[in-house]
């Protein structure tokens, strides 16, 4: 993707440009982002998405003031009437399902891959909406389907409607209000309060980023490190033979403090622990996704990742689906490219060196990509 060529996506500016000026800082309204666009599902194969075990589904309804919240997966019969108004169908993660939904999330990945989640639907009958309330990561809001009227703010007090299954906002105050309709995109910074509601029956597409809180992502950081070490040092158990009676038995001995800093030492001595754990941790896919084997294929058609594959890079080494590898030289420009493009083309992968291409065939084996030419249209 070139970030210095304008855009109608972003009204005309260079992703560049947007992300000095607006990312993290301040909305977007572009009217016409995607002329003519409409909606990528019907309803019907929505609902059929939101019926699926391993699909995350989520119902919003209120009714005489009272919200009301279920998680799915919903049988068609368990959702509300048409006709019935003030309900909204939230189906997360539709570009893990849909290529169209896939190839519309790759058209915002002048974000780094690490950042961007997934792709949200949601669908609303008239009046439809999940109250006000603010997100803890940007977003960018594209009308799909009918209107959405969007009324938005800057506001530090982020209390909570005490009681509701929903995080809503106690004091909402709007600065300024939009009604989009199909092809309009908003894009929102992090806790820049919102609300919308539905103008009739109408679908929105939300494009979500992934912000790692801290202590979640040192957790899972610690536990990998913690494995690393344990596989590199085996299981060294604590002795302390010259250990003697204590009157002090409620103290810590200094010697097992010792071995506490020397265990986490070691977890750290490689210097490329972290990132190795940063980056293998980032392109996790979700629970829910898994992956089916293919039988060996060639590869010399080019190859082209599967849309559930999460991979990134950092300086020295390649990241697909939580596997780490080491990469230097022209295999690593290889991989970089792919893991930015997304696929290679059969020049690219003649060049490959038999490691790499041993490397394509194993991730393919595991469903991780497939050739270019069977990929799916």
């Amino acid at each position: 993707m070139d970030v210095t060529r304008p855009t109608p996506l972003l009204g005309g500016l260079t992703p560049a440009q947007f992300m000095k000026r607006h990312w993290q800082k301040k909305p977007l309204l572009v009217r016409g982002a995607l002329p003519g666009f409409e909606p990528l599902l019907s309803r019907a194969e929505l609902f059929a998405l939101a019926a699926r075990e391993e699909v995350e589904s989520r119902l919003v309804a209120r009714s005489g003031g009272q919200w009301q919240f279920r998680r799915g997966p919903f049988a068609r019969r368990a959702l509300p009437p048409l006709a019935r108004p003030d309900w909204t169908l939230l189906v997360q993660g539709v570009d893990l399902h849909h290529e169209a939904a896939h190839e519309l999330l790759s058209r915002f990945r002048f974000v780094p891959q690490a950042r961007l989640d997934d792709l949200m639907i949601s669908y609303a009958a008239d009046g439809g909406g999940v109250g006000p309330h603010f997100d803890s990561y940007d977003v960018f809001l594209l009308q799909a389907q009918g209107r959405r009227r969007w009324r938005i703010g800057r506001q530090d007090d982020l209390r909570l409607v005490p009681g509701v299954p929903l995080k809503i906002l106690a004091s909402f105050e709007p600065e300024a209000e939009y009604v989009l309709e199909p092809g309009d995109l908003l894009y929102l910074p992090p806790r820049y309060a919102h609300d919308g509601i539905a103008e009739g029956e109408c679908q929105t597409y939300s494009i979500g980023f992934r912000s790692p809180a801290g202590a979640e992502l040192a957790r899972d950081l610690l536990q990998r490190l913690s494995e690393d070490a344990a596989e590199a040092a085996g299981e060294r158990i604590y002795r302390d033979p010259a250990q003697a009676a204590t009157a002090a038995p409620g103290a810590i001995p200094q010697a097992l403090q010792a071995f506490a800093q020397a265990a986490l030492a070691a977890a750290l001595k490689d210097p490329g622990a972290v990132e190795r754990a940063l980056g293998e941790a980032l392109s996790e896919p979700k629970p829910t996704v898994w992956f089916e084997g293919a039988a060996p294929a060639d590869l010399d058609a080019g190859v082209v990742l599967d849309r559930r594959t999460r991979m990134m890079y950092d300086r020295s080494h390649v990241f697909i689906n939580g596997e780490s590898y080491r990469a230097s030289g022209r295999d690593a420009a290889l991989m970089r490219a792919l893991a930015d493009g997304r696929r290679l083309q059969a020049a690219q992968v003649a060049r490959a060196s038999a490691a790499a291409r041993a490397l394509l065939a194993a991730w393919q084996e595991a469903g991780w990509l497939q050739p270019l030419e069977e990929a799916t249209p």
